[in-house]
């Protein structure tokens, strides 16, 4: 029996099409989220972000390998508990949360207003080749297969079941915990690894808060979002963050130390999901305006947004599905 509940795991590895360009495989335990910048100078285009679930290889640049110079950063998804990891170097790169592609100079000092920010690329050694294999490891190593059932035990421990060793050996304890899984997630017989990996990322994400204050959208339409605080010198409000769907946006890095963070959301065609009695005030465009008094006499508007509770939390995800603000 539990060798039939870990069957879906270890086989079915993705083929991909000989024509692939840059190949990203992921030979960790966790669920990866890629980003790549080909730098042509004067100009630098980064694309972002590629899901890479263990064990898996997805195509992250389709056309040849002919620029200069490519960069490569990894990072771990908010789906698993404990601190965020990261694969990279020391090369500057301006990135977004959720699917993005920016076209910079390379020698731009800084990245742009909005929901723009850096992170640390590493360049990729090639060797002058069109197309690339790269593989994402950690210690000890493992190979894509053992990475794949790892990956499971990783994301079911997130998921609250009691696996205690994150390997790629095959246990009666991973078996059990599978299989409950598979039962309350009502998968059909023939569901395979994508719908698993998938279906423990958004279950996980539902328990783990990481530090600050993350958004994320469940719903099927882009969001734009702000938030409000209000700390000893007074009221704040930023906006917008761009949220796609199925995304989520860190919008506050460092850890919570308010009673309530608020929230507004609406979105990107129009329509507020998320919003409620306490004011603040907010613009068209991007924006960090402080205090909340006499907004229009200032020239922004008057808007209300929800409360969220973080007392005593270090980490808050909010999570908006087609229906507002889910409550946690």
């Amino acid at each position: 029996m539990m060798r039939l509940a870990l069957a879906v795991v270890v086989v079915g590895l993705s083929s991909l099409p000989a024509q692939a360009a840059l190949t990203l495989c992921n030979r960790t335990s966790y669920i990866l989220y890629a980003a790549t910048s080909a730098i042509r100078s004067p100009q630098s285009q980064t694309e972002g972000w590629t899901r890479i679930a263990p064990g898996d290889c997805q195509i992250a640049r389709k056309e040849q390998l002919n620029a200069e110079t490519y960069l490569v950063h990894a990072r771990t998804s908010i789906a698993h508990s404990g601190p965020p990891r990261a694969w990279g170097g020391a090369y500057p790169v301006c990135v977004k949360d959720g699917n993005f592609t920016i076209q910079q100079a390379v020698t731009a000092p800084y990245c742009g207003t909005g929901d723009t920010f850096p992170l640390p690329f590493a360049a990729l050694d090639n060797r002058g080749k069109a197309n690339w294999t790269m593989n994402f490891d950690e210690q000890p190593a493992m190979s894509l297969t053992g990475a794949q059932l790892a990956g499971v035990k990783r994301l079911l421990k997130d998921n609250g079941y009691p696996i205690a060793q994150l390997d790629g050996k095959p246990n009666k304890a991973t078996g059990t915990a599978l299989a409950d899984f598979r039962k309350r997630m009502h998968f059909t017989p023939d569901a395979g690894n994508a719908e698993l990996f998938s279906a423990l990322e958004q279950e996980a994400r539902k328990k783990t808060a990481p530090a600050g204050y993350t958004v994320c959208n469940e719903g099927g339409e882009a969001l734009l979002v702000a938030l409000g605080q209000m700390d000893k010198s007074g009221a704040a409000s930023q906006g917008w963050w761009t949220v796609e769907p199925g995304a989520c946006a860190k919008a506050i890095t460092t850890p919570l130390h308010s009673d309530q963070v608020y929230i507004m959301a609406q979105r990107k065609s129009g329509g507020t999901l998320a919003g409620g009695p306490q004011r603040f005030c907010t613009t068209m465009a991007a924006f960090e305006i402080r205090g909340n008094a006499n907004c229009a006499a200032r020239g922004f508007t008057d808007t209300g947004f929800a409360a969220t509770r973080t007392k005593g939390l270090s980490g808050y995800v909010a999570h908006i599905g087609p229906a507002g603000l889910n409550s946690r």
